[in-house]
C-alpha cells in the first residue's frame, strides 16, 4: 500500500512539470485593453522566436478595459490567454462597484513589466519655477488655477487629485475626452497644469512649451534625472506611477505561470529590448508574482480612498 501512495505522490509532483514542460503548443492570445499595445508587440514577437508559437495580440479597448479583463478572467486556465494589465485596472475596482470579475480573486499575477513615471507640467505662462513655488500659487489663488486630465476617473485624474489633496490646494479639475486634447489645450494655455507621461510631455518641455516641476515616482526617473520627485518637493509621501503587467485566469498551472514570468523577465533583460522601452519612457520592471500581487493590492486600496473621498463618478 506504501508503494502505491509514493508511486500516487511521485505522479503528482510530476504532473505540473510535464504540462509546463509541453507548453505552449499553439498560439498564445494576449488580450490587451484602451493602452497601447508597442509593449506586447515587442515582447511577443520574442517571444514567438523562442517558444516557436504565436503570440496573438486582441486588442478590446471598450469599456474602459473592463472587457478586456473579464474576457481573460473568464478564459480556460491553460495559459494560453493573458490580459495585460495597467495601474487604470485597479482605478477601476473603486470606480465600478459591480464588475463582472474580481481582480484579485478571478485573475493571477504572472510579472511586473514596466512602471511609467507621470510629470507635473504647468504653461510656461505660470509664475513657479519649482512645485513649491506652484503649490504657494495656487494656496493664495484658491479656485483660480485650472489641471486637465484625459476625462474623469483616470489615472491623471485621480493623481490630481490625491496633489490637490496632500498639497492642500484647490486646483478646479478640467477633464477631457483623452489625454491628447488636454495637452493641446496645456501647450495652449487654456489650463495651467496637467499630470502627464513622461515620453509625451518631455519633447515639449525640452522646447521650452512647458515647465516640468516634478516627477510623481517616489525615486528620480532616468529619462529626467534633473527633475525632482513631487515628495521631496514638499509633499512627503506623494507617490503615483503607473504600470504594464501580465495576469492570467486564476487557476493557471504555477508551473505555466513560473515559465511565462521566467522568459518575460529574460528578454526585459535584453538590452535592445531596454534601449526600446527607455525610449518610449518606460522604466524596466519585471520581478516575481508575488511582488505584482502586492502592488495591485496596493493601488486598489490607495485609488478606492481617492475616489470615495472625492466623490468620482463615472457614467
Amino acid at each position: 500500500m506504501a508503494r502505491f501512495v509514493t508511486l500516487g505522490l511521485l505522479l503528482a509532483a510530476l504532473l505540473p512539470g510535464v504540462r509546463a514542460a509541453d507548453w505552449p503548443t499553439r498560439p498564445v492570445r494576449w488580450v490587451i485593453g484602451p493602452a497601447p499595445d508597442v509593449l506586447p508587440r515587442m515582447l511577443g514577437q520574442k517571444l514567438a522566436e523562442a517558444w516557436g508559437q504565436q503570440i496573438v495580440v486582441d486588442q478590446r479597448p471598450g469599456a474602459a478595459g473592463i472587457i478586456a479583463a473579464e474576457t481573460v478572467a473568464k478564459a480556460p486556465a491553460d495559459g494560453y490567454t493573458w490580459l495585460m494589465t495597467t495601474g487604470a485596472n485597479t482605478t477601476l475596482v473603486g470606480l465600478y462597484p459591480k464588475l463582472p470579475y474580481d481582480l484579485v480573486r478571478d485573475l493571477a499575477p504572472v510579472t511586473l513589466m514596466a512602471t511609467i513615471p507621470f510629470v507635473l507640467v504647468v504653461h510656461p505662462s505660470v509664475p513657479a519655477a519649482t512645485l513649491q513655488e506652484f503649490i504657494k500659487l495656487a494656496q493664495a489663488r484658491p479656485g483660480k488655477l485650472n489641471y486637465a486630465s484625459g476625462g474623469t476617473g483616470t489615472t491623471s485624474h485621480l493623481a490630481g487629485e490625491m496633489f490637490k489633496s496632500m498639497a492642500k490646494v484647490d486646483v478646479v479639475h478640467v477633464p477631457y475626452k483623452g489625454v491628447g486634447p488636454g495637452v493641446v489645450d496645456l501647450l495652449g494655455g487654456q489650463v495651467q497644469m496637467m499630470f502627464a507621461i513622461m515620453q509625451g510631455a518631455m519633447p515639449h518641455v525640452k522646447a521650452g512649451k512647458l515647465k516640468a516641476l516634478a516627477v510623481s515616482s517616489a525615486k528620480r526617473t532616468a529619462t529626467a534625472p534633473e527633475v525632482p520627485t513631487i515628495a521631496e518637493s514638499g509633499v512627503p509621501g506623494y507617490e503615483f506611477i503607473s504600470w504594464n503587467a501580465v495576469h492570467v485566469p486564476a487557476a493557471t498551472p504555477r508551473a505555466i505561470v513560473a515559465t511565462i514570468n521566467r522568459e518575460i523577465g529574460r528578454i526585459l533583460a535584453m538590452p535592445d529590448v531596454k534601449q526600446r522601452m527607455f525610449d518610449l519612457g518606460l522604466e524596466v520592471a519585471g520581478g516575481p508574482p508575488e511582488r505584482l500581487g502586492e502592488l495591485v493590492r496596493s493601488d486598489i486600496a490607495k485609488w478606492s480612498k481617492v475616489i470615495k473621498e472625492v466623490g468620482v463618478k463615472v457614467d
